[in-house]
């Protein structure tokens, strides 16, 4: 592959070294902010998953969770675990919607189901299979009503960003029939409208940090799958995020060896050093998915500086979410007898 040359003076220097601001103090928030200071204490600790992934099997692994809210009954199976990690994620996105004001977080927050139910719908409809019934009941449109719409063709029944996607992914797939492009399209909308929403609402600067973040690390990871998969560029880099869509697509020309200091500029320095490091290495994005998640996680702490306000209650929301998925990976890793290097290379 050539060699590119980064030029600084077209791709700037980042603002901040290595976390955005979180905003400030918004006192209509004071019981709110207490509630998930003291919920936060109550997570589980970094020894217990260590001893889960370190567990010899998935039974061992399951008893670690012995005494927390993830306790699971003797001799419990996959859907058990499933069931009872579904219920957590429900009851904490519960507490989220009674804690949160600003009933447009709440609609940005659930929209993360609607997005995920019209991937399914539209991949089914737009290739001429039914639509079908088995759609997450969480998001804003019940699935009901999204079943109608597509059966229907009647999309004015649906909020305005839903039909926006569905408008956007159409358009996408019959530029050449490609199914992957519905998923590229979603993506764009959802990241458009997270934005827009996330400039008016409560917690307005860590919300569109926040999102600028996520974009950049669904960036990285693209580049680093398109690198590795040798494919098309081209429309897959979401736009709004602090790296600079040319630095990215120099990223899909270099060598593994060189994306570190093409992104030396950036907060994400250590990410895509480490995480192109064991992509050439392994052939695998468990760190670059491990590396992210961190970096996100560290953004979440950064809320520790707001004595009261929506960010905390937003990043205990994510928090306790990427808790539920780190028990769900570590637990099917286990029952599926997966190497415990590899599942510790994944969390830690």
């Amino acid at each position: 592959m050539p060699e590119m040359r980064l030029d600084k003076t077209d791709l700037g220097i980042h603002e901040f070294f290595t976390y955005p601001p979180v905003g400030e103090d918004d006192y209509a928030y004071m019981f709110q902010t207490a509630q998930v200071r003291s919920m936060e204490t109550q997570m589980l600790a970094r020894t217990v998953l260590s001893d889960m992934a370190n567990a010899l099997d998935f039974a061992s692994g399951a008893s670690s969770l012995s005494g927390t809210e993830y306790t699971l009954p003797p001799g419990a199976g996959g859907s058990d675990v499933e069931t009872m990690l579904r219920q957590r994620r429900a009851a904490v996105r519960r507490l989220f919607e009674d804690l949160m004001l600003d009933e447009r977080v709440v609609e940005m927050f659930r929209s993360r189901d609607d997005y995920a139910n019209l991937r399914l719908v539209l991949r089914r409809v737009l290739t001429d299979k039914p639509a079908g019934a088995d759609f997450s009941p969480e998001g804003n449109v019940p699935p009901e009503l999204l079943r109608q719409a597509f059966e229907e063709q009647n999309y004015a029944i649906l909020p305005e960003f839903v039909q926006a996607a569905v408008d956007r992914a159409a358009l996408a797939y019959y530029q050449n029939k490609d199914i992957r492009q519905i998923d590229n399209a979603i993506e764009h909308a959802q990241a458009a409208y997270r934005l827009d929403t996330a400039q008016v609402a409560d917690g307005a600067v860590f919300l569109t940090n926040l999102f600028r973040v996520q974009i950049d690390l669904t960036n990285l990871r693209t580049m680093l799958r398109i690198k590795f998969l040798q494919a098309d560029p081209r429309g897959v880099f979401l736009a709004g995020g602090f790296v600079e869509e040319d630095r990215l697509r120099q990223g899909v020309e270099l060598p593994y060896e060189a994306l570190g200091g093409l992104f030396f500029a950036t907060p994400y320095h250590h990410i895509v050093d480490a995480g192109a490091g064991y992509v050439a290495t392994h052939g695998s994005f468990l760190k670059v998915e491990q590396q992210c998640d961190d970096y996100l996680t560290g953004y979440l702490r950064q809320t520790i500086q707001i004595t009261a306000g929506p960010q905390p209650v937003i990043a205990f929301l994510l928090a306790k979410e990427q808790e539920i998925r780190t028990v769900r990976l570590i637990l099917t890793a286990k029952r599926n007898s997966l190497d415990t290097k590899l599942i510790l290379d994944r969390f830690s």
